[in-house]
C-alpha cells in the first residue's frame, strides 16, 4: 500500500490576479468621484470614508469607477 500524499500532484496556490496599487489615472479618477460625492452632500464623512474604501478595493481588481460603483450599491 502506497499512503504517500497526492498532494505533490496538485498546483501551487496562486494569487489573485490584478490586485496590486492604483494607478496614478485611478487615483485622479477616484479622487474626482469623491469631490462629486463631497459636493452633493449625500453622504456623511463616515460613509464617504466607507464608499471611498470600497471604491478602492474595486478598482484594485482593475475595474473603472463606472464598474466598481455599481459593484458596491
Amino acid at each position: 500500500m502506497d499512503y504517500s500524499s497526492d498532494k505533490k500532484d496538485e498546483k501551487p496556490k496562486t494569487t489573485r490576479k490584478g490586485v496590486g496599487k492604483l494607478s496614478d489615472k485611478q487615483k485622479a479618477d477616484l479622487k474626482k468621484h469623491m469631490a462629486n460625492h463631497k459636493d452633493l452632500k449625500d453622504m456623511t464623512p463616515s460613509q464617504l470614508k466607507s464608499h471611498r474604501m470600497k471604491m478602492m478595493a474595486q478598482m484594485r481588481k482593475g475595474h473603472s469607477i463606472k464598474k466598481a460603483h455599481a459593484a458596491i450599491k
